[in-house]
C-alpha cells in the first residue's frame, strides 16, 4: 500500500515510484522518455503520476543538464497597451505550438527594470530571449552578448541587432504620417504622447513625424509628452492641455490610437467637429478604430504577425536552420475620415 499522503505537501518522485512499485531511477527514466523499461512499467508510473497529481521539476532537470530548456524569456513594456498584448499573443501561441513556454517580464519602458529582469531570467537558463526594443543598458548588453543563447529584438527594427531583429522602422512610419497630414493641408500641428527615461520607438516615430511636417512646409507647433501611460484618459486630458495652451492648432497626432480616442472624446465634449474644426490622427490601428462613427486615421502594423515572426525566428535558430537576421514586418497608412482633404494617392 502506498504511504499516506500529506495533502498540504508537494508530491515527490519517490512517492510516485513507491506507489508504482518501481525504483526512483526507473520512474525518472519514464518521465524523461529515455527508454529502457517495458510498456507495462511506463503505464504503472504514468497511472500514479495522474492519480497523485505529480508535477515534474523541469527547471531542476535543466540545471542538472538532463534536458534542454523549453523556456523563452519575453519582455514587453506593459500589458495595458493593447498593441503589446497582441504581439505577446502571437509569440505565446507560436512558441506553444513548438512545445516552448513564455516567461514574461514587464519592463515599464525603463532600462533598469529590463536589466534586472534579464539578470533574473538568465539565471533560469532559458533557451532564448525575445526583447522589446533595440536600446539596452550597457550592463544588459554585456549580459546578453555573453549569454550564448538566441536573442530576438522586436518592435523597433534594428539593422545591427545583437542577434536577430523583427519589427518596423518607426522613423519611417512617423515620417509617412507627417507627410500625409501635410498633404491634407495641415500646417499647424500638435502632438500628444508620453515621455520615458530612455529612447524608445515612440520617440523615434515622433522624430520622423516632425521631420516630415517641417520639411513639407508645416510646423509641429506644440509637443506634449505626459509622464503617464499612453492610454485613453491621458489622451483626453492631454488634448485639453494642448488646445488650452495652443488653440490655433489645426491637427493633432497622437502616440497611439488609445490616446487619439481620448482626444476625440474631448473634442466632442467641447463641441469641436472632427475633422471640420480639427484633424485627429492616431497610430497602431487598434480593432476599435474600424467601428467608431468616424474611421480613425491611423497606421496599421500587423502586431499579431510580428509576434509570430519573432517566435518563428527563435525556433528556427534553436533548430539550427538558417535565419534572416533582420526582418521588416511593414506598416500601412490608414487614411480614415478624421482628417480632411486627403491627398491623391
Amino acid at each position: 500500500m502506498s504511504e499516506k499522503l500529506n495533502k498540504t505537501s508537494k508530491i515527490s518522485l519517490s512517492q510516485v515510484a513507491n506507489a508504482a512499485g518501481v525504483s526512483k531511477m526507473t520512474a525518472s527514466r519514464v518521465l524523461r522518455g529515455e527508454g529502457g523499461y517495458s510498456e507495462k512499467t511506463r503505464d504503472l508510473v504514468m497511472q500514479q503520476v495522474d492519480r497523485l497529481g505529480y508535477l515534474p521539476n523541469r527547471l531542476a532537470a535543466v540545471f542538472a543538464g538532463d534536458k534542454s530548456s523549453t523556456f523563452i524569456g519575453v519582455s514587453i513594456p506593459d500589458l495595458g497597451n493593447e498593441v503589446f498584448a497582441q504581439v505577446l499573443e502571437g509569440i505565446d501561441h507560436k512558441l506553444g505550438s513548438f512545445g516552448h513556454q513564455t516567461v514574461l517580464g514587464l519592463t515599464q519602458h525603463t532600462e533598469t527594470a529590463e536589466e534586472d529582469w534579464i539578470r533574473t531570467v538568465l539565471s533560469w537558463q532559458p533557451a532564448g530571449l525575445i526583447l522589446t526594443g533595440r536600446f539596452h543598458s550597457r550592463r544588459a548588453t554585456d549580459m546578453l552578448r555573453n549569454a550564448g543563447i538566441p536573442i530576438v529584438e522586436i518592435w523597433d527594427l534594428n539593422s545591427s541587432p545583437l542577434d536577430m531583429s523583427v519589427g518596423i522602422n518607426h522613423f519611417d512610419a512617423g515620417f509617412d504620417m507627417g507627410r500625409y497630414l501635410v498633404g491634407c493641408g495641415y500646417s499647424n500641428v500638435g502632438y500628444v504622447g508620453t515621455s520615458h527615461d530612455t529612447a524608445n520607438a515612440a520617440t523615434t516615430r515622433l522624430a520622423g513625424f516632425v521631420k516630415a511636417v517641417n520639411g513639407g512646409g508645416g510646423a509641429v507647433t506644440k509637443q506634449l509628452c505626459l509622464h503617464d501611460t499612453a492610454a485613453y484618459y491621458p489622451g483626453y486630458y492631454g488634448t485639453e492641455q494642448l488646445l488650452t495652451s495652443t488653440p490655433t492648432l489645426d491637427c493633432i497626432f497622437y502616440q497611439n490610437d488609445a490616446m487619439a480616442f481620448g482626444g476625440m472624446q474631448y473634442c466632442a465634449a467641447k463641441g469641436l467637429e472632427v475633422p471640420g474644426d480639427i484633424g485627429i490622427a492616431g497610430w497602431g490601428d487598434l480593432p476599435i478604430a474600424a467601428v467608431l462613427p468616424r474611421r480613425l486615421t491611423s497606421m496599421h502594423v500587423p502586431h499579431l504577425r510580428l509576434g509570430q515572426a519573432a517566435a518563428e525566428m527563435m525556433m528556427s535558430r534553436l533548430s539550427g536552420e538558417p535565419v534572416q537576421s533582420v526582418r521588416d514586418i511593414g506598416f500601412q497608412l490608414i487614411p480614415g475620415s478624421t482628417v480632411k482633404n486627403p491627398p491623391r494617392r
